[in-house]
């Protein structure tokens, strides 16, 4: 048996060096293909014009499209119907007792009724968002203008004192979002070493972290969102699981361009027609559309419905994000066994 001799430090210089591979004289590298040079350019490019589309476009010029106030008095609720058309949505209402439960109930975004002759008065939730109730404001303006009356503006339904410019549902369903894609590309490369169930695991149990520390921020720590937090974890932890799980399906399903489809779907198009920045009754029709549907305009209605109004329609967003949730989670958990039975038949 032979003993080796020196120190580790003097057997490391003494070791060969790694020789890395050379090209032969007059021997060329291999181009790559023209689609190694292309995708990564096209899908930048289309990432950031859905980006500055979405964010700047869709704050270009908004206009309200049927903006639910109500109206009391016997004739009032016409007039305004007819003078402001359709950009409002009229709720005649009986008496001012029943518009302001309305309002508080988040059925309607104003109220607006006689207050004596020639005077008006308009009660708002500023919870609502500030592009709405300013959009509410100015047709009401407009309105009295015309009809040589006065009016007197109330919020009813203010935003939180850490909260002034109303901005924080969409911060905070921002940062869960993001969080949540990077847990989901971040598990994506995880295949080789851990099982599946331990995968899924994995991303249910971050979720619920995520959720668990975005609302201790808005919360207690920050004071910008008055929710319970309790049901305001539950509400983030299923934003958090829909992204990772969207986030891990599609880049299962479609491979290197998964990821910038989820960041167009979710982080893009899905934060920008949430209705956090600008009003969903003040989107495009085709914004409108999809905003309540997409996981990020689902949350940021729950964080506002847990906030301000008691969680009066909270169902909705609710079984929106479960309903995401559930599906990505059950794709990827049948994805192997479809595989598996493909493979046999083939």
């Amino acid at each position: 048996m032979t003993m080796s001799t020196g120190s580790a430090a003097e057997r490391e210089r003494t070791r060969p060096a790694a020789v890395e591979p050379t090209l032969r004289p007059g021997q060329g590298a291999r181009r790559p293909p023209v689609k190694v040079w292309l995708q990564p350019v096209l899908i930048s490019l289309a990432v950031v014009a859905a980006f500055v589309a979405c964010y700047v476009g869709l704050q270009r010029d908004p206009q309200p499209h049927q903006v639910p106030i109500a109206v009391t008095g016997p004739s009032l609720p016409d007039e305004i119907q007819q003078a402001l058309g359709d950009a409002v949505e009229v709720h005649p209402t009986a008496d001012a007792a029943m518009a302001r439960h309305a309002l508080e109930g988040h059925d309607v975004v104003a109220v607006l009724g006689s207050a004596g002759p020639g005077h008006l008065k308009l009660e708002i939730a500023g919870a609502a968002g500030a592009s709405t109730t300013s959009a509410v404001s100015t047709l009401v303006d407009a309105y009295a203008r015309g009809a040589g009356a006065h009016v007197t503006t109330v919020d009813v339904v203010p935003l939180a004192k850490h909260d002034a410019r109303g901005l924080a549902g969409f911060y905070l369903a921002f940062g869960v979002s993001l969080a949540g894609f990077v847990l989901g590309s971040n598990v994506l490369g995880l295949a080789g070493v851990m099982r599946l169930r331990h995968r899924l695991l994995l991303l249910i149990g971050a979720s619920a972290a995520i959720g668990a520390v975005g609302a201790l921020l808005v919360g207690p720590v920050l004071g910008a969102a008055p929710a319970p937090l309790v049901p305001l974890v539950f509400v983030l932890a299923l934003l958090a699981a829909v992204t990772a799980f969207t986030t891990k399906l599609l880049g299962v399903l479609l491979g290197p361009i998964g990821l910038p489809v989820t960041t167009l779907l979710l982080l893009t198009v899905g934060n920008a027609t949430s209705g956090a920045v600008i009003g969903a009754d003040l989107l495009p029709a085709g914004a409108r559309a999809v905003s309540a549907l997409l996981p990020p305009g689902a949350a940021v209605r729950g964080i506002a419905d847990l906030s301000y109004y008691n969680g009066s329609h909270l169902a909705g967003p609710v079984i929106t994000l479960a309903v995401w949730a559930i599906v990505a989670g059950t794709l990827l958990s049948l994805r192997p066994r479809l595989m598996r039975r493909r493979a046999a038949v083939a």
